[in-house]
């Protein structure tokens, strides 16, 4: 049956069903299209036989808003959404945002903070006994006790505050499938323990042969260095060849235990995900609420990846998608295009071919779908491993077979791309066809920053990598005649950067003639690297000590360097340069980031002296009282 999944019991019904297997509870608006999580869990439910409803962004305020289809038979799935709840909500300032994309018509409020643990409560006051299965970004970044940016602490694991059963981390397919099989077949909830890419909470440990013992929650508590080995053991047990048990202990005998990341999917197995039968839209229901705007940038781009070897810091895809790199055949790609083409809203443009990284088609070494990755090396930082793989001919061919398709005037290529990948790679032909065919104007990439110290803490390559590259591709445009330009993705107060680097990189964007319109600042989201060096102080991959701009005010001035032209920055640019002892960089040198903002009797001539000093040969103090006292005089005599 071609349909949406059922949103309400007059749907349930129509499709002949007295009850579902399992009701999803969603804190998006129901878009099912294969770039929205819940509509992959749910499809692929759907295609190993369960009955799946879904009930999207119910009034957490009311029992009755999870009871549209009745009780469940075997349970309740809960994601948060696409988003994390709290960077849906908030921006970096903690700012409330006045628009969420994922809602119909934008309007803020639909689901609550921290959805995840609400929706769980929720559910479980209705139904005490009923298995509640938690999953999505949210719930897995937060699988283990985690630092939490809008409350500044460490909370605990999420299964936990949400009172769920089982928490499914990673991209879900395989486990959900399991977690379904395992309650269909009788096996009472809590003696489901054996499931790869899952978290669940016991009493005994007798029954697990080998794990690693992470130190309890009230150790992480008193400890920041405690949290700091923790999370790095966490980081390097995300592979799910190498990776081990892990075991963290709260109080009351209590035991959270992760099991190791699911099995990455065979090619086959991508493609039959992505081969679903998907309506490709949003709910119909949602038109007259004006549509839902996620939709726009992905209906008509493509996946042809997941997972990602790049591994910066800030990224927290090495805990959800993981670092091997699955792929979907060039078929399946095609399949999906000529679905696209037929849309009637389509016009011939492809918005992207991609993933998290869209030139990454390839394992990074051939040993990863035997033997994992690494532990505590990485395949691009600080430097391109000796194993790795560099090759761009399947995604070339790729591009290739796309663009001669009937109905197809460009594609486009929007995913991140690795410059650094590209770099290495001695073939150009790559770079060549991506300038010829698959920019217009400009091309987005993330360096990110330009100073070594601060690029070391993110993961990321030298600056010097960046520089040859954009000497590359300038060579490239102008050899193709084309005037295409390089827009960087920059980010202010990333840990290890101060006023100094921050002033260093306002300098770059200056000599480069660029001001950027948005402002990426350090958001410090859980399960990540960066983040644990924001809440400890620390790099977890050495414990030497990094600095961290934590306050509020430093990080407004790290972020208005960026934008300094900016009049609205000019206090805080003003600020930053006075105190980081580069008042050289105020004043009217075209080397100067801003002005003084004394009248110009006050601006330094060529040979150091100010326009009254040259002119009356007195100073400026002087000058100005002399100017003073005839205003006054003026004022007396009109007075008179």
């Amino acid at each position: 049956m071609s349909d949406f999944l059922p949103i309400c019991r007059a749907d349930m019904e129509k499709r002949g069903w007295d009850s579902v297997d399992f009701a999803f509870v969603i804190g998006d608006a129901y878009v099912d299209h294969p770039s929205f999580g819940p509509a992959i869990i749910s499809r692929v439910l759907e295609s190993h036989g369960y009955r799946v409803g879904i009930i999207s962004q119910p009034d957490w305020k009311d029992e009755n808003s999870i009871n549209i289809f009745g009780e469940p038979r075997l349970g309740f799935l809960v994601s948060a959404g696409n988003m994390d709840s709290m960077v849906n909500h908030y921006s970096v300032s903690k700012k409330h945002r006045s628009k969420d994309f994922f809602t119909p018509g934008g309007e803020m409020g639909k689901r609550p903070d921290r959805a995840t643990v609400v929706y769980g409560n929720l559910i479980r006051r209705k139904y005490k006994d009923k298995p509640v299965i938690i999953g999505g970004i949210e719930a897995s970044l937060r699988r283990m006790a985690h630092y939490d940016y809008w409350d500044d602490c460490l909370k605990r694991s999420v299964l936990l505050d949400s009172q769920a059963d089982i928490l499914s981390f990673g991209m879900g397919e395989h486990s959900t499938v399991e977690i379904a099989d395992a309650l269909n077949s009788g096996i009472p909830v809590n003696e489901i323990t054996f499931i790869k890419g899952t978290v669940y909470k016991t009493k005994e440990l007798d029954n697990i042969p080998e794990y690693i013992m992470l130190p309890s929650y009230d150790e992480l508590k008193a400890d920041k260095l405690n949290y700091a080995r923790s999370f790095y053991t966490q980081y390097t047990n995300t592979d799910p060849f190498s990776g081990k048990v892990l075991v963290e202990p709260y109080d009351r005998g209590t035991y959270i235990v992760q099991n190791p990341m699911s099995q990455p999917l065979t090619r086959e197995e991508m493609d039959a995900v992505y081969d679903l039968p998907y309506m490709r839209d949003y709910h119909p229901s949602y038109k007259a609420l004006g549509g839902v705007d996620a939709i726009k940038e992905v209906k008509f781009s493509l996946i042809s990846n997941r997972g990602c070897f790049g591994g910066c810091s800030f990224c927290a895809l090495t805990f959800h998608q993981g670092r091997i790199i699955q792929t979907r055949s060039h078929e399946s790609i095609i399949k999906e295009a000529k679905k696209i083409i037929g849309d009637p809203e389509f016009k011939g443009y492809i918005h992207d071919v991609g993933g998290p990284t869209a030139n990454f088609r390839l394992p990074s070494c051939k040993k990863q779908l035997s033997k994992g990755v690494c532990k505590n090396k990485q395949c691009l930082f600080p430097k391109p491993c000796t194993n790795l793989t560099v090759d761009h001919n399947d995604y070339l061919e790729l591009l290739r077979k796309l663009r001669s398709l009937d109905g197809v005037k460009k594609v486009f290529i929007r995913s991140g791309i690795r410059f650094d990948y590209i770099m290495a790679d001695k073939d150009d032909t790559f770079l060549k066809e991506m300038c010829k065919y698959h920019i217009s104007g400009q091309l987005k990439v993330a360096p990110e920053h330009i100073s070594d110290a601060v690029l070391k803490n993110m993961g990321k390559p030298q600056n010097g990598v960046y520089k040859k590259f954009c000497q590359k591709y300038a060579q490239i445009n102008k050899a193709l005649g084309k005037p295409q330009y390089l827009v960087p993705y920059l980010m202010s107060s990333h840990p290890g950067s101060t006023l100094k680097e921050a002033v260093a990189l306002a300098e770059y964007l200056r000599d480069l003639g660029y001001m950027p319109e948005q402002v990426q600042d350090f958001y410090p989201t859980p399960s990540t690297i960066s983040t644990c060096m924001y809440y400890t102080g620390i790099d977890p991959r050495t414990e030497e000590p990094v600095y961290v701009a934590r306050n509020p005010h430093e990080k407004a001035m790290q972020r208005a360097l960026i934008q300094y032209k900016n009049p609205k920055n000019y206090d805080l640019v003003h600020e930053a340069l006075v105190k980081a002892h580069r008042t050289d960089l105020i004043g009217y040198d075209k080397k100067c980031l801003i002005h003084p903002r004394k009248s110009n009797v006050k601006k330094k001539t060529s040979a150091g002296l100010t326009e009254a000093e040259k002119k009356y040969g007195i100073s400026f103090e002087k000058y100005d009282r002399m100017i003073n006292a005839s205003k006054e005089g003026k004022k007396r005599k009109r007075g008179r």
